[in-house]
């Protein structure tokens, strides 16, 4: 294999689809695809001007790209997308999952059914709308999915339980994938973040649900004793949905400084 970077996807069939792209984490991901030499197909829900940066950061590349506007928990609408996308870039190669809803930092006993309900709709069902009709484009192209989760389904952070028990549900998903799809050619892996200076943490930090005392405790847990960034999260995802990491899949890839160590 050659040890450029910018070739790693320059070969493949298709176009990766990246979901939640107007996200921290789904930016980073996206523009490091592109700069490896994959097209873009990505989603967002109602960010449309992040999204169109992303879209001219891959274009910059010398990349195609185009954004769509999605609700992932319209089955219908996003198994549209899928055939779409499949269409205009002959294939689908990698299914990156980088959405999900905002988690608010709470304790089990004050989070209602009706709420965890929602958060699991909005995440754990979400990713199966996307990935169950991906399946025959990625069997055809003996591509990967790769899903963001989060580090808190290893070691759980209290007032976490939102956003561990859905990705919880992703990840067995995950696993469940691998099982399954391998003997198509199909990978399927996780990355886990840990504490970043952007994505979700970093909206956890401006809504004031994670003050300066509770940053302090949660960097001292982190044996790096720092926090991630969204780069270091994307470097992780290429990786895995490279054939750089052609023998690994249902793993758990933990980007978190050593949190869970």
């Amino acid at each position: 294999m050659s040890g450029d970077l910018a070739e790693d996807f320059r070969h493949r069939p298709g176009v990766a689809v990246v979901a939640g792209a107007s996200g921290g984490i789904g930016g980073a991901v996206a523009s490091l695809l592109a700069r490896r030499g994959s097209d873009l197909a990505i989603t967002y829900r109602s960010n449309a001007r992040a999204a169109a940066d992303v879209v001219a950061d891959a274009q910059e590349s010398g990349r195609r790209a185009a954004a769509w506007r999605l609700d992932l928990a319209d089955d219908a609408a996003v198994a549209a997308f899928l055939h779409e996308v499949a269409a205009a870039y002959g294939g689908i190669h990698t299914i990156v999952y980088a959405a999900g809803p905002h988690v608010p930092m709470r304790h089990l006993s004050g989070v209602s059914p009706a709420e965890f309900r929602r958060q699991i709709e909005g995440d754990a069902v979400a990713f199966f709308n996307l990935v169950q009709p991906a399946l025959p484009r990625l069997r055809a192209t003996r591509g990967s999915v790769v899903a963001v989760t989060t580090a808190a389904t290893r070691r759980f952070p209290v007032r976490d339980g939102l956003s561990a028990g859905p990705k919880g549900a992703v990840e067995a998903l995950v696993r469940g994938l691998a099982a399954e799809e391998g003997r198509f050619g199909v990978r399927a892996n996780c990355v886990g973040p840990g504490m970043l200076t952007g994505g979700m943490a970093a909206r956890l930090i401006e809504s004031g649900e994670l003050g300066e005392r509770a940053l302090e405790v949660t960097r001292a847990n982190i044996p790096l004793r720092r926090f991630g960034s969204t780069m270091d999260v994307a470097e992780a995802v290429c990786f895995l949905a490279s054939d750089r990491a052609g023998f690994i899949s249902g793993q758990a890839l933990d980007v978190d400084g050593g949190y869970g160590a």
